[in-house]
C-alpha cells in the first residue's frame, strides 16, 4: 500500500471528573491521531501517552511534532507492504514508541479496511469477544475502595487491579482480602519497590494475588527474576516491555510470569505482535492494558487482546462515564447471561470498525497537520 496522505490530530478530550497528577489536576486528555491514506483506503492510528511525561518520556504534543516532522516524512509516499517495512522505515528515528505506534496502528487499520475483514480477524483473533477487567487508583477511604470493588464485581467485571502506593499498600490489601477473598485481584506497583523491599513481597504471597504487576524499576530485570525465583506469586512486566529486544530479555532472563502488552509503549501492533509470539513460544500468557485514550485506541487494544495468548482479562473503562464525548462509537461490554462475566464482543465491520467524527477533529484540535 502506497501512503499518499497523512493527517495528524492533537487533540483534547474532556473528562467527565478532573483527575489529579503530580503535575496538577487534568480536566482533559490530550492525545493525537494519525490517518493515512492511499489508493482507495484509509487507516486510523492514535498515541495516547498522557498530557505530561509522567507515565514515560513521550508526551502528546511531543508525539504530534514527532511524527509531523520526523515520522511522518519517511513514510510519506513509499509502498509499505508489511508493518515490518514501516517499522524499517522508523528505524533511523530512536525511541519515540509512541509516535511510532500511531502511524504503525494506522498502517494496519488501513490494510484491513483494504482487504475487508475487521483489524482483529486480520491479526489472528482467537475469540469473538474480549473479557474485561477494572483498575483502582487510591480513594479517600478504604471504604470508597470496598464499596467500588463490590459494584465491579456485581456488575461482571472478572478481574480487579488495585495500585499499590505508599501509605495504600499491604494494610489495604489486608481489609479488601477480608472483605473479597475468592475474586481475582492483582496490584501494579508502578515500580516503585526495590529488592530492599524483598520482605514485603515475600508477604504479599499470603494474599493469593492474580499477579504483583511492575514491583521494581523498569529497567531492573535481573532484579525482577530473583524476585521471581523466590516469591510464589506471579510477576508481571509493564514498563519493562518496551520493545521486542526487552520483552526478549525478560523472557530469557525468567523475570515474570505474565507480560501487559500495550501497543502504544512497544512502538505499535507489529512489535505487539512479535512479542505476543515470542512470549507463547515460551510458555509466557499476555495481556493488554489499556491507558487513557479514545474509542479508536480502545478498539486497537481490544483487537490484540483477541489473540491466543493473551488469557487474562484486558483493561476496560466505560467512555460515558470517562469523557464528555468520545472521538468515535465506543464498544460496550455485554454480561454472559450463563457465566454472569463481562465480555466486549468485537465488530463485524472492516478495520477498526468506525470513523472518527472529521468535522470534530478538524474544528476542535489543539493542532493539526495535512502531509501530501
Amino acid at each position: 500500500m502506497q501512503i499518499e496522505a497523512i493527517d495528524l490530530f492533537h487533540i483534547a478530550l474532556p473528562l467527565r471528573q478532573s483527575r489529579s497528577t503530580p503535575c496538577g489536576p487534568l480536566s482533559a486528555l490530550e492525545t493525537v491521531l494519525v490517518r493515512l491514506r492511499g489508493g482507495g483506503a484509509s487507516g486510523w492510528g492514535e498515541a495516547s501517552p498522557g498530557n505530561a511525561p509522567l507515565a514515560g518520556p513521550e508526551w502528546a504534543s511531543g508525539v504530534f511534532l514527532c511524527v509531523r516532522d520526523w515520522l511522518a516524512p519517511r513514510v510519506l509516499g513509499c509502498e509499505l507492504r508489511s508493518g515490518k517495512e514501516l517499522q524499517e522505515r522508523l528505524a533511523p528515528i530512536r525511541g519515540n514508541p509512541y509516535a511510532k505506534a500511531a502511524l504503525d496502528t494506522a498502517w494496519w487499520d488501513m490494510k484491513a479496511r483494504a482487504e475487508g475483514q475487521p483489524l482483529h480477524q486480520l491479526l489472528g483473533k482467537a475469540r469473538d469477544a474480549i473479557e474485561v477487567g477494572v483498575s483502582f487508583d487510591r480513594m479517600e477511604t478504604i471504604d470508597h475502595l470496598l464499596e467500588a470493588l463490590g459494584q465491579a464485581f456485581d456488575a461482571g467485571y472478572s478481574r480487579a487491579e488495585l495500585k499499590f502506593r505508599p501509605g495504600w499498600d499491604v494494610h489495604m490489601l489486608n481489609i479488601v482480602r477480608q472483605e473479597f477473598p475468592a475474586q481475582r485481584i492483582h496490584i501494579d506497583v508502578e515500580g516503585d519497590l526495590t529488592l530492599n523491599h524483598m520482605d514485603m513481597l515475600c508477604r504479599l504471597d499470603d494474599f493469593m494475588l492474580a499477579m504483583i504487576e511492575q514491583p521494581l524499576p523498569p529497567d531492573d530485570l535481573v532484579g525482577h527474576a530473583m524476585v521471581q525465583e523466590t516469591i510464589r506469586t506471579p510477576l508481571c512486566l509493564d514498563e519493562s516491555i518496551t520493545s521486542q529486544q526487552q520483552a526478549d530479555m525478560a523472557l530469557e532472563l525468567h523475570s515474570a510470569k505474565y507480560i501487559n502488552l500495550k501497543p502504544g509503549r512497544v512502538g505499535g501492533l507489529t512489535t505487539a505482535l512479535a512479542i505476543h509470539d515470542a512470549c507463547q513460544d515460551q510458555g509466557v500468557p499476555c495481556w493488554v492494558g489499556s491507558p487513557l485514550q479514545s474509542a479508536i485506541g480502545v478498539r486497537i487494544g481490544l483487537a490484540l487482546a483477541a489473540k491466543a495468548n493473551c488469557v487474562y482479562p484486558a483493561d476496560f473503562f466505560l467512555s460515558e462515564d470517562t469523557f464528555q464525548n468520545d472521538l468515535a462509537e465506543p464498544l460496550a461490554p455485554v454480561r454472559d447471561p450463563n457465566e454472569g462475566v463481562l465480555r466486549v464482543p468485537l465488530w463485524s465491520s472492516p478495520g477498526l470498525g468506525v470513523e472518527p467524527d472529521l468535522a470534530w477533529l478538524e474544528n476542535h484540535s489543539l493542532a493539526k497537520a495535512h502531509l501530501t
